[in-house]
C-alpha cells in the first residue's frame, strides 16, 4: 500500500503534561481508522499537528506526495447570501450538476439546493460542508468527531458515504457503533504513544483484554518464581554448605523480570441519587406551541409522561427537539398551551452547549463548589469529582486547560451533585469518550427517575431510552414501535430517497436512448456492488467470530478453524477486489 502520512518520534508536551513521547504511525491509502482514546490523550491535538495548525515539541510529520487531505472546519460560517449549489461550485470548483449529484448523497435536493447555507440548521449546515469536502476529491479524511450535533438521518447518510469512499479516512469519534460500520482499523491514542490495530474498534478492545490478562498472569507466575527462590535465599544464605547455591539463586531473582504493563484507563463512577419509585404522572402537556419570539416551530402538542420513564426525543435537526427540551425545562416560555409537572418534580437540566458558558479561567474545584447544593460537604465534592475523573492534580486546572470531553464530564458531575428526580439531558455524550459515555448509559438506564433526553447515539438510545417521541412537521407524536424499528425504517427511506435522486440526475448531453442504457447499467453496477457488499460484510462478521475464538482460546490446537480463517480471509479479499472494480466502474459511469 502506498504511504500517504508518515509520523515519526512525535513528541508534544500540554501545560507540563506529556501527551506524546516518541509516537510513530504510518498512514497508508485505502486505511479507515478509527481513533480512540480517553478525553484530553490528545486526538484532536493529533489532527491539529497533522493540519498545521498546532506546532510539534519534537519529531517529523511527513506528507507524501500527492495526499490530498480533506478536512471539515466545524465552525466556519457561510456567506449570508450565498445558495447552497453556488457554495458548493464555488469551493469545488466543479460543474452544477457535479455538485447537484454530490449533495444528492446527503439529500440536500433542489429547493434546498437554492436555499442561503447560511439559514439552514445546523445538521443541513454540516450536511453542505460534507458535500464540499468530498467534492474536492481527497484521498485522506480527517474527520473529529463527526457525528457531533448530527441527527439520526444526517449520521446515516455520512455512514452510508464512508462506507463507499475508497480513500483513506482518520475519524475520531466517542460513538462505537459509528466506527464498526464505517471503519476497518484502530488507532489507539494513550500514555504519549500511538497504537495501530489491523482491525475494528471491538476486535481491538478484545485483544487488548487479551494481552492484558496474559501480562498479569504472566508476572503472577514471575513473582511466585521470586518467591520461592528469595525463601531458599533466606534460608540457606548464611549456610556454609549452601552459600553458592544461595548466591546462583539471587542471580536468578535479578534476572527475572515482570512485564511493565502500561498503566490501565480509570473509568468513570458515575452513581446517580436513588429516587423512591411511584406511581403516577410526572409531567402532562396539553396543546402546546413551542418556538422563539413569533415563530412557532411546533405546536398541537400533546402527551404524559409517567414517573420512572425515560422518553428519548427524536428528529431531524431543525425540528424543534432543543426547543422542546428548553421549553419543558423552563428556559424558554412556551407560545401557548400548558405544561404541568408533578409538584415534587426536582428537575436537572444539562444543555447541549453548557460547556461553552464555562469561565475559562474557573478552576475545576471552585466550579464544583459552586454547583454543590447548600450544605454539602467537601468530601461530597471530592467524591463527584473523583467520579468523573477529575484527581486531585486535575482540581487546580482551569477550565481553558480541559479538552472538550473533560469540560463536559465537569458540567455532568455538577449537575449530579443534586439528588435530582427528573433528568432534562441535551445530547449529554457529545465530547465523551465512549467508556465515559457507555457507564452514563449504564448509571441512566437503572436511574428510577425520569429521564427526557436527545441524543443522536444509537448505542445510547437502546441502552436508556424506554419511550420514544418524534418531533416531525410541526408537532410531536409518540413512536408506537422499538427503537430499531425506528432506526430501520429511517434508513429504508433514506435508501428510498437517494436512489431516486440519482435517477433525477443524469448525465449532461445525452439523448434518452442513451439516458436509458446509463440508467439500466447504472442500476446493475450498484446491484452487484451492493451483492459483493453484503459478502463482505458477512465474511467479515465469520473472520471476526474466528479471530475472537483464537483470542479467547490462545493455546488451543486447531488446524480446521485455522484453515477456516485463511479461506475466509482469502474469499473477503477476492470479493474485496470485485466489490473494488464495480465501485470503480460505477464511478467512471457516473464521472
Amino acid at each position: 500500500m502506498r504511504p500517504l502520512l508518515e509520523i515519526q518520534h512525535l513528541t508534544k508536551t500540554f501545560s507540563g503534561r506529556v501527551i506524546f513521547s516518541d509516537a510513530n504511525i504510518v498512514i497508508s491509502d485505502e486505511q479507515k481508522t478509527g481513533v480512540i482514546g480517553r478525553n484530553g490523550a490528545g486526538k484532536s491535538t493529533l489532527f491539529k499537528m497533522i493540519l498545521g495548525d498546532e506546532e510539534l515539541d519534537d519529531g517529523v510529520i511527513r506528507h507524501m506526495p500527492g495526499v490530498r487531505i480533506g478536512y471539515v472546519e466545524q465552525h466556519a460560517e457561510f456567506p449570508a447570501d450565498e445558495t447552497v449549489i453556488a457554495f458548493l461550485m464555488r469551493s469545488s470548483g466543479k460543474e452544477e450538476w457535479e455538485c447537484a449529484k454530490m449533495a444528492g448523497q446527503f439529500q440536500l435536493k433542489r429547493e434546498l439546493l437554492t436555499t442561503p447555507a447560511a439559514n439552514l440548521s445546523g445538521g443541513y449546515r454540516m450536511r453542505v460542508k460534507l458535500a464540499a469536502m468530498l467534492l474536492a476529491d481527497p484521498n485522506l479524511l480527517l474527520l473529529d468527531e463527526p457525528t457531533n450535533y448530527l441527527d439520526l438521518a444526517t449520521l446515516l447518510l455520512l455512514e452510508r458515504l464512508l462506507r463507499s469512499y475508497r480513500g483513506s479516512m482518520l475519524v475520531i469519534s466517542h460513538d462505537r457503533e459509528f466506527l464498526e460500520r464505517t471503519c476497518t482499523s484502530t488507532l489507539e491514542v494513550d500514555n504519549g504513544a500511538l497504537t495501530y490495530f489491523p482491525g475494528d474498534v471491538e476486535a481491538f478492545l478484545a485483544y487488548k483484554q487479551e494481552q492484558l490478562a496474559y501480562q498479569e498472569k504472566a508476572n503472577k507466575k514471575i513473582l511466585a518464581q521470586k518467591a520461592h527462590l528469595q525463601e531458599f535465599v533466606d534460608r540457606f544464605r548464611y549456610k556454609a554448605s549452601k552459600a553458592a547455591q544461595a548466591q546462583s539463586r539471587l542471580k536468578a531473582i535479578a534476572r527475572l523480570h515482570t512485564i511493565d504493563i502500561k498503566g490501565k484507563s480509570a473509568t468513570a463512577r458515575i452513581t446517580l441519587p436513588k429516587v423512591e419509585s411511584k406511581q403516577g404522572s410526572v409531567l402532562r402537556v396539553e396543546k402546546l406551541a413551542i418556538g422563539y419570539g413569533t415563530t412557532t416551530v411546533a405546536q398541537h402538542i400533546l402527551f404524559d409522561i409517567t414517573r420512572g420513564e425515560h422518553v428519548v426525543i427524536l428528529g431531524n435537526n431543525g425540528q424543534g427537539k432543543t426547543t422542546l427540551l428548553k421549553t419543558l425545562a423552563g428556559e424558554l416560555k412556551a407560545l401557548d398551551g400548558k405544561i404541568a409537572w408533578w409538584h415534587n418534580a426536582d428537575i436537572g437540566y444539562y444543555a447541549q452547549h453548557v460547556e461553552a458558558a464555562l469561565n475559562p479561567s474557573d478552576r475545576v474545584d471552585s466550579y464544583l463548589r459552586r454547583q454543590a447544593p447548600p450544605g454539602s460537604k467537601e468530601e461530597d465534592v471530592l467524591r463527584m469529582a473523583g467520579n468523573f475523573l477529575f484527581r486531585r492534580d486535575d482540581l487546580e486546572k482551569t477550565v481553558s486547560m480541559l479538552s472538550g470531553g473533560e469540560k463536559a464530564r465537569l458540567c455532568l458531575a455538577g449537575i449530579l451533585l443534586h439528588n435530582h428526580n427528573v433528568l432534562i439531558l441535551d445530547e449529554p455524550t457529545n465530547h465523551l469518550d465512549f467508556e465515559t459515555s457507555e457507564t452514563l448509559a449504564m448509571a441512566l438506564a437503572d436511574y428510577g427517575g425520569t429521564i427526557v433526553f436527545v441524543s443522536h447515539s444509537r448505542t445510547f438510545v437502546n441502552a436508556v431510552a424506554t419511550k420514544i417521541l418524534e418531533v416531525k412537521d410541526g408537532t410531536v407524536r409518540q413512536y408506537p414501535r422499538t427503537y430499531e424499528e425506528y432506526v430501520a425504517s429511517l434508513e429504508d427511506v433514506l435508501d428510498a430517497d437517494v436512489a431516486g435522486d440519482a435517477k433525477n440526475i443524469k448525465a449532461p448531453g445525452a439523448d434518452e436512448e442513451a439516458r436509458q442504457r446509463y440508467r439500466m447499467e447504472l442500476k446493475e453496477l450498484n446491484r452487484q456492488a451492493n451483492a459483493h457488499e453484503k459478502r463482505v460484510a458477512t465474511l467479515d462478521k465469520r473472520k471476526s467470530e474466528l479471530l475472537q475464538y483464537f483470542f479467547d482460546n490462545p493455546t488451543d490446537y486447531a488446524p480446521d478453524k485455522n484453515r477456516e480463517l485463511q479461506e475466509v480471509t482469502e474469499l473477503m479479499k477476492q470479493e474485496e477486489e470485485q466489490w473494488m472494480k464495480a465501485l470503480e466502474k460505477l464511478e467512471q459511469l457516473q464521472s
